[in-house]
């Protein structure tokens, strides 16, 4: 796999998607299917009110066709492709239902917290036992080691965590204009760079598709938003960069190269439980980005400091797992 095969990739990815927003952002708008925002959030967000959604469809179409495409082109479809295009089109098949009871049967909360949980298990059985069923190793490796820990079937719980507990940190990561597009470039990114040194290039192709995708959405998705992934984006690209963790055995380095993921679950987290326990909070609002939006940063603000610090833990990630 050489360069010109990532520079088509990411350039292929990000035209159909660049194409396909001027056609289906006033489609969406002529369906009503606007965002509903909540009322206790900033306040500056209520004039976003309307704003199209489901956008994430844009990124999916974009991420299978370039994915299908390229691999056709240059290397064959693997188990390794299937699996992942599975994972990707069955979050975002489940975010799909959560927006449409959203902006469609107007239930601002969309499908309810069982309901999504069920949904997201489902998806992370299924992808189980094709792993298992494909003798995928189990074993989980220590970042900057040679020191790994075979799991055997208690692989399963970790599969489990990682995807349902990846799908809803990148979801909560998407509150700002902008902001989970440019941090999934940069994780997406990093992944893209260990796979290819690790010569998987069909989750490499993956992964940069994944790239040219969002940053196509980037261009009408960047402050002031014209359309919002909605969580058929988030949940599919949460989803999707947990697979591509597991598929490189670079599980536990997930938690560094999405440490932007990681650090707004923390904050809900830690904003539960003070809340709960002491009646008070630690955050002005939480997820983390919030906070920052009503201590007086510009949403632009918040968004160029988080991709920073997504760009730095993607960073020091690369190094842990090339150089070390």
């Amino acid at each position: 796999m050489n360069e010109q095969v990532i520079v088509f990739t990411i350039g292929l990815a990000f035209l159909i998607t660049v194409l396909l927003s001027p056609l289906f952002i006033p489609f969406l708008r002529r369906l009503k299917f606007g965002q509903s925002i909540r009322e206790e959030g900033p306040k500056s967000h209520q004039k976003k009110s309307g704003t199209p959604t489901m956008g994430g469809i844009m990124i999916l179409l974009s991420i299978i066709i370039t994915t299908v495409v390229i691999t056709n082109m240059f290397f064959q479809l693997t188990v390794q492709t299937y699996l992942l295009l599975f994972v990707t089109i069955g979050y975002g098949l489940l975010g799909f239902l959560d927006d449409f009871i959203k902006v469609v049967m107007k239930r601002n909360l969309g499908l309810t917290s069982k309901q999504k949980l069920v949904g997201q298990l489902v998806i992370a059985f299924v992808f189980y036992f094709s792993f298992q069923k494909n003798g995928f190793s189990t074993e989980v490796y220590i970042p900057g080691t040679d020191y790994s820990i075979d799991l055997g079937m208690a692989y399963v719980l970790l599969i489990i965590f990682m995807l349902v507990g990846g799908s809803n940190a990148v979801n909560l990561t998407d509150g700002l204009d902008g902001l989970l597009a440019g941090t999934a470039a940069i994780a997406f990114g990093a992944y893209a760079v260990l796979s290819w040194n690790q010569g998987q290039y069909d989750v490499a192709i993956f992964s940069v598709a994944v790239v040219g995708a969002v940053l196509g959405f980037l261009v009408f998705n960047a402050h002031p938003a014209k359309v919002f992934m909605g969580d058929t984006g988030s949940l599919a690209l949460g989803g999707a960069i947990a697979t591509v963790a597991i598929l490189t055995k670079l599980e536990i380095l997930l938690a560094i190269i999405g440490g932007v993921f990681v650090i707004e679950t923390l904050s809900v987290i830690i904003q539960v439980i003070s809340f709960k326990t002491t009646g008070k909070r630690v955050f002005r609002m939480s997820p983390l980005h919030h906070h920052y939006e009503l201590i007086g940063w510009s949403e632009w603000r918040v968004v160029v400091t988080f991709w920073a610090v997504g760009l730095l833990f993607a960073i020091l990630g690369i190094y842990i797992e090339v150089w070390i």
